[in-house]
């Protein structure tokens, strides 16, 4: 199962989409258009998990796509 993740980056100024927890796919500047890509992604390549982290690096919701 591929994984996805949302995180923000050191200073919380933006918010960057990862895979597989390497670097980082995309960044976008507000949190809501990252989950959105994220989850387009997830979705394409499903089976998958996505991460979402929120701006302390704290795991705040997972969403699995089957």
């Amino acid at each position: 199962m591929r994984e996805y993740s949302v995180r923000p980056n050191k200073d919380a100024s933006s918010w960057m989409v990862k895979v597989e927890d390497v670097a980082p796919e995309t960044s976008f500047d507000q949190k809501d258009e990252a989950i959105e890509h994220a989850e387009q992604m997830a979705k394409e390549k499903s089976p998958s998990r996505l991460l979402i982290y929120n701006n302390k690096q704290e795991l705040e919701d997972t969403r699995d796509y089957k």
